[in-house]
């Protein structure tokens, strides 16, 4: 016969499992995924279509990213498909098209390489503004700066997180100060339509240039 004090101790391990499960009422939190491709309206929805052709996926907006408005004032009634560099979880739906819940959108532009830009990952990042026309492209081998009737200028440089999810890229090469500033907001270019997902300030030769900017495949902010 096993003694009480036996017995208990048998139970110890059992209630010690029974313990260490952790229960929670949260919803689990789905992974996200970045994805690059082109954007239709079908049956009043949003259809995306990855720039390999390999998914389609309806477009749900739950994040309130602002991207089904965006879509109608860049189709202006056409149809035609846009450009789209976006971020979300995928769910799938048995019997219907998968989808797409957004999270994130990098950019949004009917103009433009999209799907045919070799170079978009390596790149890091690129910003561009207007009047007077500017273009910085950042890869890990450097900035390089563009502008109309002068000569592009690559630099090496200095990069700075700071708080509220700004970020400073910097330099002094070449006798000259160079500031790149990046914050999370959408920008909206006023020539070309295009949406992004910061807003960027160059400041040069005394200047402050006003533009907007979108992380590149080789980053995943």
């Amino acid at each position: 016969m096993i003694a009480p004090r036996a017995l208990l101790l048998s139970f110890l391990p059992v209630f010690a499992g029974c313990q260490s499960l952790q229960w929670s009422d949260e919803a689990p939190v789905h992974s996200t995924e970045r994805l690059q491709g082109t954007i239709t309206q079908l049956d009043g929805g949003l259809q995306f279509s990855s720039c390999q052709g390999r998914r389609s996926l309806a477009l749900v907006d739950s994040a309130t990213t602002g991207l089904p408005d965006d879509v109608q004032a860049l189709m202006a009634g056409s149809n035609q498909p846009l450009f789209a560099d976006l971020r979300g979880s995928l769910i799938n739906q048995s019997g219907n098209s998968d989808q797409l819940q957004l999270t994130q959108v990098y950019r949004l532009q009917a103009e433009g390489p999209g799907c045919s830009d070799a170079a978009f990952s390596q790149l890091l990042l690129r910003a561009t503004g207007h009047e007077p026309g500017w273009s910085v492209t950042i890869t890990s081998g450097g900035l390089l700066l563009e502008r109309p009737d002068q000569q592009a200028l690559a630099l090496p440089y200095l990069e700075e997180q700071l708080p509220g999810g700004q970020t400073n890229f910097s330099t002094e090469a070449n006798d000259q100060r160079l500031e790149l500033w990046v914050a999370p907001q959408r920008c909206l270019d006023s020539a070309t339509g295009t949406v992004s997902h910061l807003t960027a300030e160059l400041r040069l030769d005394g200047q402050t240039l006003r533009g907007c900017a979108y992380y590149g495949g080789a980053r995943q902010d």
